[in-house]
């Protein structure tokens, strides 16, 4: 009985796995967190305005991109005003120009896109009277790929005009944020008298209590 000689060939490449999805696998694998990175951080018409802005102000202010609202704003009383703060919650500022020195808040810039002369954006007039409410200046600038100085300084001196005449200033922390507890230093929040001798009376208790007890009239 013959035997046939067989012909070998090489074994075909194997391809090797793609390192980050082999750790990306293994995290998922082992429990890890199902995070990863956001890129680009900025969009093309985001960058190109980041460009044009720091060209425009130099090192006159620092140019602060995609901050938050509830970072920026102060609700007061937030146990009484829970409506105001989701209407700024997960929602933030296109570009924050903020003071080189303090990092104080100087103007606002938002990009917006074409819309017609008709229409109006509820979002977009909820937000300018948010920073003019506060003080703040807020440019609105057309999405583009390309910006032209000349324009935004007309944009912003518009925009200044504007913060000037409605002759808004912020609140003093001070007088309008919720008081602390003198117990425990937690924040404290609006309690209803239950029982006792002035019932249904509103007063502040530790945000803490029934562990802490303390407590503050109402001003």
């Amino acid at each position: 009985m013959s035997t046939l000689n067989k012909v070998s060939r090489p074994a075909p490449a194997v391809r090797p796995p793609d390192a980050t999805a082999v750790k990306q696998q293994v995290a998922i694998q082992e429990g890890g967190l199902p995070y990863r990175l956001r890129t680009p951080f900025l969009s093309t018409t985001e960058m190109a305005l980041f460009h044009a802005l720091r060209d425009m102000v130099q090192d006159r202010y620092l140019i602060c991109p995609k901050v938050a609202l509830i970072d920026l704003f102060l609700i007061i009383r937030p146990n009484e005003n829970v409506h105001y703060f989701n209407k700024i919650f997960r929602k933030h500022v296109d570009f924050l120009l903020c003071n080189p020195r303090t990092f104080k808040p100087e103007m606002g810039i938002e990009l917006v896109k074409q819309i017609s002369k008709s229409e109006t954006r509820s979002t977009d007039l909820f937000i300018e009277d948010l920073f003019l409410s506060a003080g703040l200046p807020l440019v609105h600038i057309l999405s583009s790929d390309h910006y032209d100085i000349a324009d935004m300084i007309s944009l912003f001196q518009l925009a200044i005009i504007k913060a000037k005449k409605t002759g808004e200033h912020p609140a003093e922390i001070s007088a309008d944020s919720v008081p602390m507890c003198p117990v425990c230093g937690k924040m404290m929040v609006l309690r209803t008298q239950r029982s006792g001798p002035l019932p249904a009376q509103v007063y502040y208790g530790c945000i803490d209590n029934p562990t802490c007890p303390g407590t503050l009239a109402l001003k």
